[in-house]
């Protein structure tokens, strides 16, 4: 499995994983401020289905977040279900 990359570009970014110029997965957000963004879309190629790959992304995406002390509003329907679940990682949300 590929790492997990992560690009922002003009007030969007993704986490992503891809193979031979293929994205695969990815988890994408839109820059609300300098310290708040967005998680509005997570997809997983049917071909990496019940690996825990969205869950991978988004992991990620919290220890950036940490990193970097931005916050989330989420609008992504699996990205607030894992948020509902694990209150380990709902210190990043806004």
């Amino acid at each position: 499995m590929n790492p997990i990359a992560h690009e922002e570009t003009d007030h969007r970014g993704a986490f992503f994983i891809e193979q031979d110029g293929r994205r695969l997965a990815e988890l994408t957000y839109s820059r609300a401020n300098a310290a708040l963004v967005i998680i509005d879309h997570t997809e997983v190629d049917p071909s990496l289905s019940g690996q825990g790959i969205g869950r991978k992304l988004l992991d990620a995406a919290v220890v950036w977040a940490r990193e970097t002390h931005t916050k989330f509003l989420v609008t992504c329907p699996f990205a607030t279900a894992q948020f509902s679940r694990d209150p380990s990682i709902r210190d990043v949300l806004a």
